[in-house]
């Protein structure tokens, strides 16, 4: 059964997947609040912040990512997407694979928040 807030956050991994990051970044809120556990830092809302401190750093950190979501549970406007991060580090090029939960609230069709949690040693062990 298909839900309106659960098919933004797919359509959001389905356009990374692509290499889409306008596509991804036009899903988010004018004010998104952006928030990880890794050495990426967003400073400051909106999609901008998220372009900076996500996007451009990671694509140019890793040779390959993909984020492969498992499993989704919603309620309300709040998603929970549970999956894998796998990518080849570009310096070292050792592989990672990193289970992650990640936390989005979607609001009139866009997304407006996003936390995310994920296995920080296993990033970290193949950046070294």
């Amino acid at each position: 059964m298909s839900n309106p807030h659960t098919d933004v956050v797919r359509h959001f991994y389905d356009r990374l997947a692509v290499g889409d990051a306008p596509g991804a970044l036009a899903l988010m809120a004018d004010d998104i609040e952006w928030i990880t556990m890794w050495h990426y830092k967003v400073v400051g809302r909106g999609p901008g912040p998220v372009a900076e401190g996500l996007f451009k750093p990671l694509m140019a950190e890793w040779t390959r990512f993909s984020f492969a979501s498992t499993e989704f549970v919603t309620e309300g406007e709040t998603v929970v997407s549970l999956g894998e991060f796998n990518g080849v580090h570009g310096v070292t090029g050792k592989s990672s694979k990193a289970r992650y939960a990640h936390v989005w609230t979607i609001r009139d069709g866009k997304i407006t928040s996003f936390r995310q949690i994920i296995d920080t040693l296993a990033i970290a062990q193949a950046r070294v």
